[in-house]
């Protein structure tokens, strides 16, 4: 793997180059990048669960981990460890890429600055903190709107080119210039259109708003107040520069898994409202006023940042990475479940991964089985 100081000697304007050297992104891609540390405060270890890792996998649950490079799945129960198991070298405290697992994080991050008063509104145009928004079809764009992949900018989140604005994104070293001179293609509110670049906006927009850059407010406002037992990583697009908050948090699965406990908190830790509950409650809303031109109906599977699902009768709130990175929420279960790897099922049902219903049902299944041991 070629390192640091190598990839940093490729000019900088030469993005391609970059992505062609690695071709493809990786869960240790925080090795080839920058970083600013998400500091930790007191850790809070996970309690045991009495019937810790007591489960046995299935051939058929262990053959699906390894068939899509699994190197780590967690069920939390009842605030407890209840299961985890780790594959390919990797271990409890083995950091792992978040990807767009990090943009859920940001909308708690922007959640947290409505509640410090940062932010008057998520109704509000975004050019109150971005001035090169000011101008034209852009001065209607909204917090709201970025917050539902709402903004109809001229974003290209196609993976599989190098010449996406992705690519430049993860590859290149300007970000704030590849996000706040888009234009409008679609009319601001009405179509749902996954972009990162929107994701971006709102990290500007926090550290607009704050004055603190985006690992400092997150240390401040979440890292340091739910117990993450190591500081985190944050990837950047240069030295010193800004984080790459559509994707590129990194952490370990244990740490992984207190967002999602959070979440299932209702927005507390320790009896501490950490996130505002009514924000919260509109984050995990779906945003059924938007139409969406993949599954051809309204949105019934997405509100701020996070994805939602019914998976045999269970609701799910969960936020989900690239190459399956996932954070799932099961709240008539009081559990959370985590997993981490290398590749992701592309096959889709209803516009939704097919492993995001694998991993879900394992959980369940591990979640449920406590439940029988005990009686």
């Amino acid at each position: 793997m070629i390192g640091l100081a190598a990839y940093l000697a490729i000019p900088q304007n030469h993005y391609i180059v970059r992505a062609l050297i690695f071709q493809h992104v990786n869960i240790d891609d925080y090795k080839i990048f920058n970083n600013r540390t998400v500091k930790a405060g007191v850790a809070e270890p996970w309690r045991m669960h009495p019937q810790y890792n007591t489960y046995q996998l299935s051939d058929e649950q262990l053959n699906y981990f390894k068939d899509f490079r699994t190197v780590a799945f967690l069920v939390i129960k009842d605030t407890s460890l209840l299961f985890e198991t780790y594959w390919d070298g990797y271990g409890t405290d083995s950091y792992s890429n978040s990807f767009s697992m990090a943009k859920s994080i940001v909308s708690l991050l922007i959640g947290c600055a409505l509640d410090d008063g940062y932010i008057k509104s998520v109704d509000e145009p975004i050019a109150n903190y971005l001035p090169e928004f000011k101008d034209g079809d852009k001065s209607k764009i909204t917090i709201k709107h970025l917050l539902t992949m709402s903004s109809g900018l001229s974003w290209d989140e196609a993976y599989s080119s190098l010449f996406s604005l992705t690519t430049q994104g993860y590859y290149g070293n300007d970000l704030a210039k590849l996000v706040l001179y888009q234009h409008v293609v679609d009319e601001p509110g009405k179509i749902f259109e996954y972009r990162s670049g929107d994701t971006q906006l709102l990290s500007i927009i926090i550290e607009r708003a704050t004055g603190k850059t985006l690992s400092e407010y997150a240390s401040e406002k979440l890292w340091t107040q739910i117990g993450a037992e190591h500081d985190a990583l944050w990837c950047l697009d240069h030295k010193n520069g800004i984080e790459k908050a559509f994707c590129c948090f990194n952490t370990n699965a244990r740490d992984f898994a207190r967002f999602g406990q959070l979440v299932l908190n209702g927005g507390k830790w320790n009896g501490k409202q950490i996130v505002p509950a009514e924000y919260l409650s509109e984050a995990l809303t779906p945003a059924s006023y938007l139409y969406d031109p993949e599954t051809k109906k309204n949105v019934d599977f997405y509100g701020y940042q996070w994805w939602m699902i019914n998976v045999d009768n269970h609701k799910v709130w969960y936020a989900r990475g690239l190459l399956g990175q996932y954070i799932f929420v099961i709240p008539d279960l009081n559990a959370v479940v985590v997993r981490l790897g290398h590749l992701r099922n592309n096959h889709r049902i209803d516009g939704t991964p097919e492993d995001v219903y694998k991993y879900i049902q394992f959980g369940i299944d591990i979640a449920k089985s406590s439940v029988t041991n005990d009686k």
